[in-house]
């Protein structure tokens, strides 16, 4: 998030766009898929959340917090209107030839922010979309509660993600319980 913050901070309209693509994407775990299909209108700053449709054309609203909404701000006032060159765009994340951002570029824009971190592993977006499930259920929210922010039909799919807080608690336990 540091990486894609500092270019960002020049106020440069395709560092702002890729901070709010990286923001909104970990802060909401939503699909690539779906971020590409968001409208201006699709952010609701007020209650701060996002509507997406995933599979199936499903509906659904997910909460994004303060970073992401600070960064969303920024690009829709900042940088946006320099990628509008038709006023009807109603994309809200646009290329540089004032298209819709598919998910080719957003995959390139998430490999970019993470290789700008010396040591880090090599993650598209949809390792962001792993991490929000996995910190959110390492905060102690309930799988169910992650399911219906995924998106996901069932809970054996969200399951998936548990056995990475599962690991992670058995290092802890080893690490810090006298009997371990």
């Amino acid at each position: 998030m540091r990486a894609s913050a500092a270019g960002a901070a020049e106020q440069d309209p395709v560092a702002l766009r890729d901070r709010a693509v990286v923001e909104l994407l970990y802060a909401t775990g939503i699909r690539v898929s779906e971020l590409c299909a968001l409208d201006v209108g699709g952010a609701d700053f007020s209650r701060r959340v996002v509507t997406v449709f995933g599979k199936g054309g499903k509906e659904r609203v997910v909460p994004f917090g303060v970073p992401a909404a600070r960064a969303l701000a920024e690009w829709i006032d900042l940088g946006r209107p320099k990628f509008v060159h038709k006023p009807a765009e109603k994309a809200l994340f646009l290329g540089v030839r004032g298209k819709r951002l598919d998910p080719r570029a957003v995959r390139k824009i998430v490999h970019d922010a993470v290789s700008a971190v010396p040591g880090a592993i090599d993650m598209g977006p949809h390792g962001l979309r792993h991490s929000a499930a996995t910190h959110l259920l390492e905060g102690g929210a309930d799988l169910r509660s992650v399911q219906e922010l995924l998106g996901h039909a069932t809970l054996a799919t969200t399951q998936l993600y548990t056995h990475v807080t599962v690991d992670r608690l058995k290092a802890i336990h080893d690490r810090a319980h006298p009997r371990a």
